[in-house]
């Protein structure tokens, strides 16, 4: 993310930073910098599909110590692509590179991946912590700027992008954000986390004259993640000669012959004297509207945080329903949801899964066909009229996703809903006023399961439990038993480590539960016999990740009929099931792991009762 080559150049020279406390202060946090740094701080195993509960008990922590310091923090979290998709290129760029890493990681090679959930399971766990947070329209980077601005607070994230911003209180780079080293400190102001924030002075100053209104301009000329340089690169060759020598001579040199202009629009003239006159105009405008990507935004993220109502400029011109605006901005619907909506096109993310095999995802493909039917409005009259025309003229939505080790675009046509869904008196905007029991069994019948099977499941489990039986019926090639076995034992040992670790003083918690919790733990300390991976089980369990992404989706987008399952207690922890499953292989008594618990004993074989039926 950000400006090439800019943080290897600052980390490298580390004299264009200032020392920080951070205490007693508002705290403005890039939400996406921020849970990609606590997944790959978490210890998390990529290679297995991650455990969500190391990663939110990463992020209790993180939070855990801002509030003894006495900061208050504010995230604000990238929405979706925006009507615009100005990073189309950068994001499939990004899907190639996340599409090898995940190659490497399945063959054993190091490597990092952000497990599938880890966006849904840090949304839930800033709910769950009273964390304030906003989902932004779209690209956040300007409304995190005009937030910290408006506050005069630091701006936490990890984006180069924002040494090009003018930050009142400066930007701090997560990777010098000493969260787990909180200091003491002296005197009645207490404890702070040590951290250092990026001047702009010393950085201009490096420069002789450089004028920080000319770094925008700087950004877009040495490259983002939005402007496509080829149209420059005739002035580029000219203005950014390679006098610099070393690693970062390009960029050096570029900022050295900015340093003689006074201002932005004098900058501009001199690289377009460079270009054909008839080209000159169109490289203007270019630049122009790339240098406003780094002007703190004038949306009111004050105003939504005080009363919850987001408005910005794009999201008016989108003429989205106004229920389906506020629920993006309260994370409670995906940016998937909004890109099918608006752009009819999305990306599905990678996991360390059979490269030779179909896709993880294509397992939950009819899932999101009812998702796009749903948005965009599909009934079973319009499936009939346009029987006779060319399925591309039929509504649908373009998937970004693997073919084999490439990324690959397909249309998938929108799944016909029944006329509940369909006709005039429930459009997109009246969702909300379908009867309950309409949507409920909307989602069941995408799922397969009757409710009458989930009655006697706890309540927070039943979407899992649903989802467990669709993948059973979708998953290629089928799930065995010993794979189903181990996801559901998975599933209960969360449910122990939940009953016997509630820190609610009135919850008496029964003495065989925490027996049982802690000959698990013997367990787990256990040498595992045989450590080697599996990869087709490791596909059939992304498999399931992929149908539980797309069942909340069409959960949130039916204004949950069924309770969200809550990722971080420890509902998916693919070391362990990993584990269970081999050793169910060889030692079948494993499924009696949780025998000295009565109610995990049978909670387990009310899952696997009700699965098998």
């Amino acid at each position: 993310m950000g400006i090439q080559g800019l943080t290897g150049f600052v980390e490298e020279r580390g004299a264009f930073f200032t020392e920080l406390r951070v205490r007693d202060t508002k705290l403005v946090i890039d939400g996406s910098s921020l849970y990609y740094q606590l997944c790959f701080a978490s210890a998390v195993d990529f290679r297995r599909g991650g455990d969500y509960g190391l990663f939110a008990a990463a992020v209790r922590d993180f939070f855990g110590s801002l509030r003894a310091c006495r900061v208050a923090p504010f995230v604000v979290l990238d929405g979706g692509r925006g009507a615009d998709d100005r990073k189309l290129p950068t994001l499939r760029s990004r899907a190639a590179e996340r599409l090898r890493a995940a190659h490497g990681l399945s063959r054993g090679e190091g490597g990092c991946l952000v497990p599938l959930l880890t966006r849904e399971a840090f949304v839930q766990a800033l709910g769950r912590l009273g964390v304030p947070f906003v989902q932004c329209f779209a690209e956040a980077d300007r409304e995190l700027a005009g937030l910290a601005n408006r506050w005069g607070c630091p701006l936490l994230s990890l984006d180069s992008d924002f040494c090009a911003f003018d930050l009142a209180a400066g930007y701090c780079p997560l990777s010098h954000f000493q969260w787990r080293s909180v200091c003491a400190g002296e005197g009645p102001r207490g404890c702070y986390v040590p951290a250092r924030r990026f001047s702009l002075e010393k950085f201009c100053g490096h420069f002789g004259r450089l004028n920080k209104s000319l770094l925008p301009l700087f950004a877009v000329m040495n490259g983002n993640d939005y402007v496509d340089l080829a149209a420059l690169e005739v002035a580029l060759s000219k203005v950014r000669p390679a006098v610099g020598r070393g690693k970062h001579g390009r960029l050096q040199a570029l900022l050295t012959w900015l340093s003689q202009f006074a201002e932005p629009s004098e900058a501009v003239d001199g690289v377009l004297k460079y270009l054909r006159k008839d080209q000159r105009e169109e490289v203007r405008e270019l630049l122009r509207a790339s240098m406003e990507d780094y002007a703190p935004s004038d949306v009111d993220l004050e105003g939504f945080f005080q009363n919850g109502k987001y408005e910005c400029e794009a999201a008016r011109k989108a003429d989205l329903p106004q229920w389906v605006l506020d629920a993006l901005a309260k994370g409670e619907l995906a940016p998937f949801i909004s890109d099918a909506l608006i752009l009819r096109s999305t990306f599905l993310h990678v996991q360390v899964e059979n490269m030779q095999k179909p896709s993880a995802h294509s397992a939950a493909l009819p899932i999101r066909q009812v998702i796009y039917g749903l948005l965009l409005k599909v009934s079973q009259n319009t499936e009939a009229a346009s029987s006779s025309k060319q399925t591309s003229e039929l509504p649908g939505v373009c998937e970004f996703d693997r073919l084999q080790k490439t990324l690959k675009k397909t249309f998938v046509q929108a799944a016909s809903l029944p006329t509940d869904f369909c006709d005039d008196h429930f459009p997109l905007d009246k969702l909300m006023e379908v009867p309950m029991s309409c949507r409920q069994m909307l989602l069941l019948e995408t799922l397969g399961v009757k409710m009458s099977f989930l009655e006697s499941i706890p309540s927070h489990l039943q979407l899992p439990v649903a989802v467990t039986c669709y993948w059973i019926c979708y998953s290629e090639p089928k799930v065995n038993l010993h794979q189903l076995k181990a996801l559901l034992l998975m599933i209960v040992s969360g449910e122990l480590h939940r009953i016997t670790s509630d820190p609610d003083p009135t919850v008496v918690h029964a003495e065989d539960d925490s027996i049982a919790y802690n000959e698990f733990l013997k367990w787990k300390e256990k040498k595992l016999q045989n450590k080697d991976f599996d990869l087709d089980a490791a596909h059939s369990f992304c498999q399931w990740q992929c149908c539980l992404q797309m069942g909340l989706y069409l959960n949130q987008l039916l204004c949950t009929p069924l309770s969200e399952p809550d990722l971080s207690s420890r509902l998916y922890n693919g070391t362990l099931v990993h584990r269970l499953y081999q050793e169910l292989k060889s030692t079948p008594s494993v499924e009696n792991l949780f025998s000295s618990s009565p109610k995990i004993t049978q909670l387990y074989q009310v899952l696997l009762n009700t699965v098998e039926s």
